[in-house]
């Protein structure tokens, strides 16, 4: 299946475009799917009809859905009491009927997430196309799969289950309680999940299309969103310039927006993205005949995935060279540092710790520098890691 991930600033029309984009879909007789993450009834509004919990058919060809995160997690919760009903009961906890359970913090983000993984699962649509919350609130999100799991993997680490024989020993000798089986076998199901929605967002078929009006400050939004999604290795597949004004008088009240807007699209064109200008309809969309007349480009076959390739310079200086596109990037806002096999990015307001590939694990740290839009970590071979050849 592929998966069209939009997004953009609050405000900049990403749920109109993304309606827009999953309608043409449709209407070329693409099995269509448009999830959206809008609490509101923005998508509703846009399509001139209502959206509700479950997938409902919007069009022919095109159904939509807006998950309901109250009711997963009241499900999750009343699964996770029924798994660990034993322990409750030892410690003598009250359990929470569903009817009193609210959202915590965080729990929506991960019910969409799950849906996402659900919607790109099924046989049923040829595309998914998704609206993400807006920046930077889609990034914290795209993100979360692969934190979640660094930190299960750090506070349970997988290995120690082999050990579940000596825990009663282990617990005794060291005095205090080992974890029980439910709790790994709780942290597995959780990393199995996480691992799903982690391979939709990173599969080959999946990009990314940005959404924002050109000006400064979506040009301001578009720079940060490009870093934050080339250090996470997404794909921006395209950026669409909404709402671009046509030409007008140049004693028009618009001649000033409409410079800013040139200017912006000029400097957008010079950048690695494929820009397509939306023209404003001069009144706010709403039903399947405005979507339709939004200029959205059409849904190409899948991009070519995004990598962070490892180029071997031995034989020339002695070091093996690790590529990682980061384009936009500023050398002022970049800081890497080293820990064990892994490495810590940050670049502006976000960071990411990534594993190094396995050839670089036996290597120090040489060197980098930024180079058109892309960063080069320099390795060195460590002598008492590296193979060598017998003489």
């Amino acid at each position: 299946m592929r998966t069209i991930l939009i997004t953009g600033p609050g405000g900049s029309g990403r749920t109109t475009i993304a309606a827009a984009t999953a309608l043409r879909a449709a209407g070329e007789g693409t099995r269509t799917l448009l999830l959206s993450a809008d609490r509101t009834d923005t998508l509703g509004a846009a399509l001139g009809s209502a959206t509700g919990p479950v997938p409902e058919e919007a069009a022919a060809h095109l159904d939509t859905w807006r998950p309901d995160a109250v009711e997963r997690f009241r499900e999750d919760l009343t699964a996770f009491q029924a798994r660990a009903a034993n322990v409750l009961d030892l410690l003598g906890a009250a359990r929470l009927d569903a009817e009193e359970v609210t959202p915590l913090p965080g729990a929506e983000e991960l019910s969409f997430l799950r849906a996402v993984r659900d919607a790109a699962l099924s046989e049923r649509y040829d595309l998914l196309v998704v609206d993400l919350p807006p920046l930077p609130q889609a990034l914290a999100l795209l993100g979360l799969p692969e934190e979640l799991r660094r930190y299960l993997r750090r506070l349970l680490p997988p290995e120690r289950q082999a050990a579940r024989a000596l825990r009663p020993v282990l617990g005794r000798l060291a005095g205090v309680p080992m974890p029980a089986d439910w709790l790994y076998e709780t942290a597995a199901r959780w990393d199995v999940e996480l691992a799903a929605v982690e391979a939709v967002l990173t599969d080959r078929n999946t990009a990314v299309r940005l959404v924002a009006e050109p000006g400064p400050a979506g040009a301001d939004a578009v720079r940060t969103a490009g870093l934050g999604l080339a250090l996470r290795g997404l794909r921006t597949e395209a950026l669409i310039a909404n709402r671009a004004l046509p030409e007008t008088d140049p004693d028009s009240l618009l001649a000033g927006l409409l410079a800013q807007q040139r200017k912006t699209l000029a400097d957008w064109q010079e950048r690695p993205y494929d820009v397509h200008l939306v023209p404003h309809l001069g009144h706010d969309p709403r039903g399947t005949d405005d979507l339709a007349a939004l200029a959205v480009p059409p849904v190409n076959p899948s991009p070519a995935p995004v990598e962070w390739p490892v180029t071997d310079r031995i034989a020339e200086d002695g070091v093996l060279v690790w590529h990682i596109p980061l384009p936009g990037a500023i050398r002022d806002e970049l800081d890497l540092i080293r820990r064990g096999d892994e490495l810590v990015i940050t670049v502006g307001p976000f960071r990411r710790i990534v594993p190094l590939p396995s050839a670089l694990r036996r290597c120090t740290v040489a060197g980098a520098g930024l180079r058109e839009g892309e960063l080069r970590i320099r390795f060195a071979p460590d002598p008492g890691l590296w193979p060598t050849t017998g003489r």
